[in-house]
């Protein structure tokens, strides 16, 4: 119950960074913010990082490889965000939960249920209704997308790495790898300055400390207490905690067409949530294909 309660509050913080991270960007460079983002991220946890020489070679590797993922994953659906809604970047975010079993399967050959299939189904409706939601635009759903497929492939891993290493360990690795990868980017387009204003401070410091530090630790830690369904409906929340932010906060008015996509997708993710999650227990416990 905990881990379930720990898995929900990180959820309610990722869906309201939407609002702050698009007015950040809107003032500062995209790959400046999230390479400072990682920066505090990785600060944070910096007291665990004695710990770091548990994870041994493989754990280094598993990190980094996830870190690199969580950086690019970031950076296609912050891109998006910029071009669409609150609302509509929650909700197509949320399609990494169909997007998950799909990836266990082209990866792991990991058997996809008929209640998954139905789910995926009914969210693909649901997306192609979203897409023409009118303060959006196709391109930014699109690299929202593509950025929700990065993160399930993130998940798929962590199902194999996350009872394997030391959570502030591996989540330090993590972060230090997504802030070495979008540093280089961002100095390389000359983007590195100091930032100025609390709009932009303000959500470096929750996206840092609260949204990437914590919540990727919170993530480890419940991913080895919490079952994979009670995570992964746990999950299913953040595009409905990003729908309340985006309304309340950010003025997002949806038309009867696009709340028809949203419930769609919301009625995909929690049919193929449980069949899909049971899929990736499976993966823990299967050895590696060769």
């Amino acid at each position: 119950m905990r881990a379930l309660v720990v898995l929900v509050v990180v959820t309610a913080i990722w869906g309201v960074t939407f609002v702050q991270v698009k007015d950040a960007v809107a003032l500062y460079p995209l790959f400046a913010f999230l390479a400072l983002r990682f920066a505090i991220a990785s600060c944070t946890l910096a007291p665990g990082l004695r710990r770091v020489r548990t994870l041994g070679a493989g754990g280094l590797g598993a990190g980094a490889l996830a870190g690199s993922l969580v950086g690019a994953g970031y950076v296609l659906q912050t891109a998006g965000l910029q071009r669409t809604s609150v609302s509509s970047t929650g909700f197509i975010t949320g399609m990494y939960v169909v997007l998950t079993p799909l990836i266990a399967l082209a990866l792991f050959r990991a058997r996809i249920g008929v209640l998954t299939w139905a789910g995926i189904g009914l969210a693909t409706a649901g997306l192609a209704l979203l897409s023409g939601v009118h303060a959006g635009s196709v391109v930014g759903d699109v690299l929202v997308l593509a950025g929700a497929a990065v993160y399930s492939l993130q998940i798929v891993l962590m199902e194999r790495y996350a009872p394997r290493y030391d959570a502030i360990a591996f989540t330090l690795v993590e972060m230090l790898a997504a802030f070495g990868g979008l540093a280089v980017v961002a100095a390389a387009l000359g983007d590195l300055r100091m930032p100025h204003g609390w709009t932009v401070w303000g959500a470096l410091v929750v996206t840092g400390v609260f949204a990437s530090a914590l919540g990727y630790l919170a993530q480890t830690w419940a991913q080895r207490r919490a079952t994979a369904t009670q995570t992964a409906l746990a999950f299913t929340l953040e595009p409905v905690w990003t729908a309340f932010f985006g309304f309340t906060l950010a003025g997002d008015r949806l038309g009867a067409v696009a709340w028809l996509g949203c419930v769609l997708i919301m009625a995909g993710i929690g049919i193929a949530e449980p069949s899909a999650a049971g899929a990736l227990a499976r993966l823990v416990r299967r050895p590696r294909p060769a």
